[in-house]
């Protein structure tokens, strides 16, 4: 058995200027920038979202723009393997994540829990 729920959104961003694009989503969506570990300063930027709504955060990429969604889940590989039943396909593991792509064509990635009250309101899967 394992959990998963929808941990947020991921705005990619095809920029140079990660703290440009901070600061438009930020006032766009009212959320103050938040802190960025040291690993991650320069390509990823979270945004602070009031508990309980879901994560924002900015990723510096070198497709073209886009959303995309994470699937927070307790034991990742339990979940890729479930989402492979459904038809999605594992495109890369990245540090402790998985990218994933759907039937659609949509990218969205498996990352371990983000934000509180992971275990009340995860689904469980068998």
């Amino acid at each position: 058995m394992h959990r998963s729920r929808l941990g947020g959104f991921i705005i990619d961003c095809e920029t140079d200027d990660l703290d440009a694009a901070t600061r438009f989503w930020s006032q766009a969506l009212g959320y103050a920038p938040g802190k960025a570990s040291p690993e991650d300063a320069g390509r990823y930027q979270p945004l602070q979202a009031p508990p309980p709504e879901l994560q924002v955060e900015l990723q510096r990429v070198s497709h073209p723009s886009r959303v995309h969604l994470d699937i927070e889940a307790d034991d990742i590989e339990a979940e890729v393997a479930r989402l492979e039943k459904l038809g999605a396909t594992r495109v890369a593991t990245v540090r402790d994540w998985c990218v994933m792509e759907a039937p659609s064509g949509h990218s969205f990635c498996v990352v371990k829990p983000q934000r509180d009250g992971f275990e009340k309101s995860a689904n469980r899967w068998e």
